[in-house]
């Protein structure tokens, strides 16, 4: 089983804990596959470093140990499947280069409402624990 996560999820594993961290747990124990790109490595490298202020080494750490639990992927695909939030298509575009079974997001207002696409599953973290 191949899974994407969204930026959110990731940022919630390694900051919050709960259910997401949780999710990288199963990965980590290769309950399924965990697939990433470059352009989601970037966001949560951004996120990290602007918005939690991370110091550069700590965020490298961080990155590393994402790349090395998963299998990092460059899509070579373009889509437009969220008009409201754009930069919410990077995550979809990785599931379809992926052949991902779900992805695993927290965004309620762009990609949750999606809830497929293309047989992927879009799904809540709460919600992919239950499977």
């Amino acid at each position: 089983m191949k899974v994407v996560l969204d930026t959110n999820v990731y940022i919630s594993a390694i900051l919050f804990g709960g259910n997401c961290e949780e999710i990288l747990r199963f990965a980590v124990q290769c309950s399924f596959e965990l697939v990433i790109s470059k352009s989601i490595i970037l966001e949560i490298e951004a996120v990290l470093k602007e918005k939690f202020k991370w110091p550069k080494k700590q965020v490298s750490d961080t990155l590393t140990y994402l790349r090395n639990i998963s299998t990092v992927i460059k899509p070579n695909i373009s889509l437009s499947v969220i008009k409201d939030d754009p930069s919410d298509n990077k995550i979809i575009e990785c599931a379809v280069a992926a052949v991902a079974n779900y992805i695993v997001t927290g965004d309620k207002n762009h990609l949750l409402p999606v809830k497929e696409y293309k047989g992927m599953k879009i799904v809540s973290p709460a919600e992919f624990l239950k499977l």
